[in-house]
């Protein structure tokens, strides 16, 4: 999810697209913060890991 948000933001910014920008940023941060708590240990949505 982190690498797709990244690549939204940048169509988004070579584009000229707000929509991608926007959807690229909440693709970012969710995976930032599922990242961040498969790393603490929790299991999310009945996943210990998300790779």
């Amino acid at each position: 999810m982190i690498i797709i948000g990244i690549i939204l933001l940048a169509l988004g910014f070579i584009f000229s697209v707000p929509i991608l920008w926007t959807l690229g940023i909440i693709v970012l941060v969710i995976g930032l913060v599922l990242l961040l708590l498969g790393s603490m240990g929790r299991a999310v949505g009945g996943r210990a890991h998300y790779y």
